[in-house]
């Protein structure tokens, strides 16, 4: 029972269809990490290792992680730029294996740093979901000048088309800054008629907006309400995320 709890706003309990959270591990130890989720565990729908740095730490560790998360009701996955890695070193079915014994049970599919054809995007996420794997899926360049070049109508053709190739989610590209990337303008501020357009076109449940900085968590919010699934939250900001969904901070207190 949590504390004050007759003055909280009930969400949907996970397995969660809509409001989920996905926060970005940078590299927490097992002790760290594992007392965080069992503080606000309850609010983490899905947790990527961030980048390559399950590479740089030690194979047992990241199984413990691993297992840790899924027995908080938390799905672990591997970050697109490991897959991209994989891709470059033509050692993608090394990949999926060693995917599968850490145990983790999904991975993102992107090409946010390396050149993929668009077809064969599509065919790695359904290889992918065919060994067993849940797939979330990524649009965007990390480069701004390559994700400039993809246009609005281009980026939603390709969500589109992931989503039916088998993903679960599809993550828009804002990286960990969240500023001159996507979405969003070199202040980080969120371009609210790119938003509106790509909500005419396409299933607003489906996609996971990296909204890593609190004012586009707040925009996004207010915006979509408090069910709007957003990624790419530190760990240091689960607590902070869940207040603003439940209009515990002054941001939303009142507005959801």
């Amino acid at each position: 029972m949590k504390s004050f709890e007759f003055l909280s706003k009930k969400r949907e309990e996970k397995p969660r269809n809509c409001g989920i959270t996905m926060v970005l591990d940078k590299g927490l130890g097992l002790e760290s990490a594992e007392s965080l989720m069992n503080i606000s565990g309850d609010y983490v729908d899905y947790l990527k290792f961030g980048w390559g740095t399950s590479i740089v730490h030690d194979r047992e560790i990241v199984k413990a992680k691993v297992e840790m998360y899924k027995k908080h009701d938390i799905t672990p996955y591997t970050g697109g730029t490991l897959f991209e890695l994989a891709y470059m070193a033509d050692k993608l079915e090394e990949f999926f294996a060693e995917a599968h014994e850490l145990g983790f049970p999904a991975v993102e599919i992107s090409d946010g740093s390396t050149t993929i054809s668009h077809g064969d995007k599509l065919k790695y996420i359904q290889m992918a979901k065919e060994k067993g794997f849940e797939v979330l899926s990524e649009v965007g360049k990390k480069n701004p000048d390559l994700d400039k070049e993809l246009t609005l109508d281009e980026r939603i053709e390709y969500m589109q088309d992931e989503l039916d190739a088998g993903s679960s989610l599809v993550i828009v590209e804002a990286r960990e800054g969240g500023k001159n990337i996507g979405i969003f303008d070199q202040s980080g501020n969120a371009k609210e008629d790119e938003i509106d357009y790509i909500l005419e076109k396409f299933d607003g449940s489906k996609i996971l907006w990296e909204a890593p900085n609190k004012d586009q968590q707040v925009f996004f919010i207010l915006k979509l309400g408090n069910t709007v699934n957003l990624g790419n939250i530190s760990s240091d900001d689960i607590t902070s995320l869940e207040t603003l969904r439940q209009g515990l901070r002054g941001d939303t207190l009142g507005k959801i």
